[in-house]
């Protein structure tokens, strides 16, 4: 890892959650967070790359993509692309190379590790990586954030916005009928949103699969969220794959989901 990264890279492993774990700083170039039962993160500021210049950006490129890669990275006409692109896989890259270290001891270099996308059918868009692990990546704002675990995994970040008309509608017509707690009903829109992309995400569908079939249920104090799926969803997956956990935050303006198996 280049200075250019490594210099702001900071690694925290203990903490009572994830909230208090994540740092979401544009000025951090690198964040890595292995919280204990969690998968383990990577967070890349797209706002750092952008500010370093073109020169830094090669020299991360060739020091962390494989051929292929830098070959797709220099097919992107337009800038902003090419660095949101680069920075998706360098969390990708990071996410994956600390969790094989964390979880088994294992050394692997980012330049090893090469980042791919399922090509067709249903889940057309997935990434995955050539090693045995799972993972998913988001980006917003000023971050790119990718989780990388042993099972099947979703992640989501949403920086904050005014939610649009549509949207709302959207998010109001896939709403549980009751909510006994009372504090669902006041879970912030953007986060919403992210917990249904989180979720169709670890199937890999994206928004090939119509968000209102990810219905909400539950959001408790320590942020933890459950969900049902609608009858589509339900015909397309198999229970047994179904994520086993999902954590819902507000970290710093933004609005992460997360859920894995």
């Amino acid at each position: 890892m280049t200075a250019a990264v490594a210099q702001g890279a900071t690694r925290l492993n203990d903490g009572p959650d994830l909230r208090h774990q994540l740092v979401l700083d544009p000025a951090h170039p690198l964040h890595l967070a292995c919280v204990p039962d969690l998968p383990t993160l990577a967070v890349v500021s797209i706002a750092s790359l952008r500010a370093r210049g073109e020169s830094v950006r090669a020299e991360l490129s060739h020091r962390h993509l494989t051929p292929r890669e830098r070959e797709r990275a220099g097919a992107f006409t337009r800038e902003g692309r090419r660095i949101e692109w680069l920075a998706g896989r360098l969390a990708v890259k990071h996410a994956v190379t600390t969790h094989l270290n964390r979880e088994y001891g294992q050394a692997a270099e980012t330049s090893a590790i090469e980042v791919r996308a399922v090509e067709s059918g249903p889940r057309a868009g997935k990434p995955f990586v050539n090693a045995p692990v799972e993972i998913s990546l988001s980006h917003s704002g000023d971050f790119a954030i990718a989780a990388c675990g042993s099972g099947t995994l979703g992640i989501d970040l949403e920086c904050g916005r005014d939610v649009s008309p549509l949207l709302t509608q959207v998010l109001d017509e896939s709403r549980p009928t009751g909510d006994p707690g009372g504090r669902l009903s006041s879970i912030p829109a953007t986060l919403h949103w992210a917990c249904k992309e989180a979720v169709l995400k670890h199937f890999g569908f994206g928004l090939r699969i119509d968000s209102r079939e990810v219905v909400l249920t539950e959001w408790l104090p320590n942020d933890h969220f459950s969900w049902r799926p609608g009858p589509t969803l339900r015909s397309r997956t198999a229970s047994s794959a179904y994520p086993s956990h999902g954590i819902a935050h507000q970290i710093s303006g933004y609005s992460l989901a997360l859920v894995w198996r």
